[in-house]
């Protein structure tokens, strides 16, 4: 399996594309494809036929009378506008979330949906005729949300080392996932299946001169629109305002006034079309204006350029402490979030969710999946004779016994008390007894130093395994399994291996 179906095959939170999307895309494959079918199609979605209406009397299409019905804005927009806009709707609608677990998800889209608006505005100016303009340029960045859905703690550090390494997304995503959204976005887009006029430009939007000749005026297209959506949203706002400047000054041969003039106006039509996806604005404003209370604010200050070069130099000094600090915070707080803080070993709710995970692998792929449940015998009496210091001594001795023991493809975790687990993927219940052995007998051997006397203690440990085609077994009956198996090495003399299956 590679990296790219890998990172895919756990993307359960991803909804699929939306029914009257689906609808919409093949109807228009089809070759007997009739006009009024499409608007029919919307007509079925009130909500989705009032925001067309909406986007069809706005003043984006600034249309000279009132569009009061979905077959007239069929007939006026055209089926391929029309089209677009319906399928941006109902996939936005279907990804938006809250923006509390890391992720800014409405800047992501407030972005998006700038780089469609730049992209439509910047192939009729450069009067390139492209198909689905809109929708692609919308959802050439896709794969960020899929990657960040399907690998959260990791997109999150994927983040944060191209903040402190100022790497970019893309170079940052390949080092940490393998992959990069340009692949993962066409490979979704294409399995929801949207036609190949949008996945492909969307799998080369970072590497123009990699890609087929015959993409490269979509690809132009999409280039210099990100570049505006970064004018508004990103971090070098005036680097890429003069970037994108000089570009259009010489495919235009227009003025610097024209070309701001320009600039300037794809904010003012983002955020009337922000509105009817429902995403707040906030402040985006026309660039010339940002400009202007930029120079107003500087003005404020009465400072010489020497003095404000070196507070520029001592800011920045600032900024780097401050993102490594941050970025050593999150990392801390991950780690927190599924690490035992007594043993750092994996927690239970991690467990709960690898196992999850792992069990679902073992399914789709027929392999054996093994799980030992360990339970340190007579550990209330370590207790209560040496005190509960001591009790932790003993089970941070036994996690390190057990890291020593195990393979990396194994993990251990803290289930609680004196219990551990360990998951073993692909391994049948020979390999996980003779595991179960080693564990058993470096425990059995090892001298476990309290208060200057060493102590030996033992483990009760229960095996089960996942065999495919042999039952359903769900996490909750696999938990069940090896703890009765344990509850029997317990019961029948401690210090041994049960098997249940």
């Amino acid at each position: 399996m590679n990296t790219l179906d890998s990172l895919l095959e756990n993307v359960s939170e991803l909804p699929s594309l939306p029914a009257v999307a689906m609808r919409i895309i093949q109807e228009v494959k089809k070759e007997n494809f009739a006009v009024n079918d499409l608007a029919s199609i919307i007509s079925y979605d009130p909500a989705l036929s009032a925001k067309i209406l909406k986007v069809a009397n706005s003043p984006y299409y600034a249309l000279p009378f009132k569009v009061d019905s979905v077959d007239k804005a069929v007939n006026i927009l055209g089926i391929k506008a029309l089209k677009n806009i319906a399928l941006s709707f109902v996939i936005v609608k279907g990804l938006k979330r809250n923006s509390l677990d890391g992720f800014d998800h409405n800047l992501f889209w407030k972005r998006s949906i700038t780089t469609a608006v730049s992209a439509e505005m910047i192939a009729e100016k450069l009067n390139v005729k492209l198909e689905d303009t809109f929708v692609t340029s919308l959802l050439m960045d896709i794969g960020i949300i899929v990657m960040y859905i399907s690998r959260r703690d990791e997109y999150l550090k994927v983040l944060d080392e191209k903040r402190i390494l100022n790497l970019s997304t893309v170079e940052a995503e390949k080092n940490f996932l393998g992959c990069d959204h340009q692949e993962v976005g066409s490979e979704i887009l294409r399995r929801w299946g949207l036609p190949e006029n949008i996945c492909q430009p969307v799998a080369y939007h970072h590497r123009i001169n990699e890609a087929p000749p015959s993409l490269r005026d979509t690809l132009h297209v999409l280039m210099l629109s990100n570049m505006a959506s970064s004018i508004y949203h990103g971090k070098k706002s005036v680097e890429k305002f003069q970037e994108l400047n000089e570009l259009l000054q010489d495919r235009l041969s227009l003025t610097a006034t024209e070309v701001g003039e320009f600039i300037d106006s794809i904010a003012d039509k983002t955020v009337g079309i922000l509105s009817n996806f429902e995403i707040d604005a906030g402040n985006l404003k026309p660039y010339s204006q940002i400009l202007e209370d930029a120079v107003a604010e500087l003005g404020k200050l009465n400072l010489s350029y020497e003095q404000l070069v070196m507070e520029l130099k001592q800011e920045k000094m600032k900024v780097e402490d401050l993102a490594k600090e941050l970025k050593n915070a999150n990392e801390k707080l991950r780690e927190l979030a599924v690490k035992d803080g007594l043993t750092n070993l994996y927690n239970r709710r991690f467990f709960q969710n690898l196992m999850e995970k792992e069990l679902e692998s073992a399914g789709r792929y027929s392999h054996n999946l093994s799980l030992i449940m360990i339970d340190i015998d007579h550990f209330k009496k370590i207790n209560d004779t040496f005190g509960h210091p001591a009790g932790d001594d003993v089970l941070r001795s036994v996690t390190g016994l057990l890291t020593e023991a195990l393979r990396k493809s194994d993990t251990a975790a803290r289930y609680g008390g004196e219990e551990f687990v360990v998951v073993l993927p692909e391994t049948d219940i020979k390999g996980a007894v003779t595991l179960a052995e080693r564990i058993r007998k470096l425990v059995e051997k090892a001298e476990i130093m309290i208060d200057a006397k060493a102590i030996r203690i033992t483990v009760s440990l229960g095996v089960t395994t996942y065999t495919p085609g042999k039952g359903t077994k769900n996490v909750a009956e696999l938990i069940k399994s090896a703890d009765t198996a344990l509850y029997n090495s317990k019961q029948t003399g401690r210090n041994k291996i049960s098997i249940s299956q």
